[in-house]
């Protein structure tokens, strides 16, 4: 462990342990905020990818921070073995958490999703993908704000430049990552759809019984709403969605044109489309 790290925080308790290092619960002497650290064992990155998305986080945690939705960091102190980020603290329970017993309301899951998307368009506006949106890496403060966590898979884009590369987690990634095509920052709008087609239904649209499968499905992007489940779900959410999961990444909105649809501005009241 770094010890500088040590000379300017006092380290507590553990509070969460991952593939490559220990989070524990940390304080500065001089500061109320309560803060978290996350110390990497160098000795456990396999290579030279695992180095990448380790040095990303630090990265464009700086530039994007602070917004009220993205995870805030403090500080980064590295030495030849640790790297050791110190990050705002938030609740042990991520998004995933909150929905694995039951879908939410309409005006629940539009409160989260207006939220994840000011966090996203704050990303592109800067030119950031996060590439990885899933409702693991969504997290939420001790005062319940919602915060974008884990940038390992982030990458810039320029003006009308694309980006490459087969990143994400099957359920929640676009269909152009996984045909090998060039992409833009629409694959975020991708993973917001999926997030809040899960949010209202409790399952994801596209699924299989195996990685080869979900990949499949996600390629056919074949959107269905079964109606035992979405019932009573409003057409304006339906039709927020398929604008969302467009197969057609030329077609598909953009994370400010999601941010202004009906069904976010009016927070997920229950409106029908004529």
């Amino acid at each position: 462990m770094c010890e500088t790290l040590k000379t300017k925080y006092q380290l507590s308790e553990e509070i969460g342990r991952g593939r490559f290092g220990t989070i524990f619960r940390c304080y500065h002497p001089d500061s109320a905020v309560p803060t978290a650290v996350k110390v990497i064992d160098k000795s456990l990155l396999a290579d030279s990818t695992d180095r990448e998305c380790l040095e990303n986080e630090p990265k464009f945690l700086s530039l994007l921070s602070p917004h009220p939705n993205i995870l805030q960091i403090f500080d980064v102190f590295e030495n030849d073995d640790f790297l050791s980020i110190v990050l705002e603290l938030c609740q042990p329970h991520t998004l995933l958490d909150r929905i694995v017993a039951n879908p939410l309301t309409e005006q629940q899951a539009a409160a989260i999703i207006k939220k994840l998307l000011e966090a996203v368009v704050h990303c592109h506006r800067l030119g950031v993908a996060h590439r990885d949106i899933k409702p693991d890496n969504i997290l939420f403060d001790s005062e319940d704000n919602l915060k974008l966590a884990d940038f390992g898979s982030a990458e810039w884009f320029g003006d009308g430049e694309k980006m490459s590369g087969v990143v994400g987690t099957p359920y929640y990634v676009a269909p152009e990552v996984l045909l090998g095509r060039d992409y833009t920052e629409k694959v975020d709008v991708w993973s917001c759809g999926v997030l809040l087609y899960i949010m209202l239904s409790g399952i994801p649209p596209f699924y299989g019984d195996s990685t080869a499968e979900i990949f499949e499905s996600v390629i056919r992007a074949n959107l269905r709403f079964p109606s035992r489940i979405f019932r009573s779900v409003s057409s304006f959410a339906k039709d927020l969605l398929r604008k969302m999961m467009c197969r057609d990444d030329f077609r598909r909105f953009f994370a400010e044109q999601a941010l202004a649809h009906p069904w976010i501005v009016s927070g997920g009241e229950a409106m029908n489309l004529n």
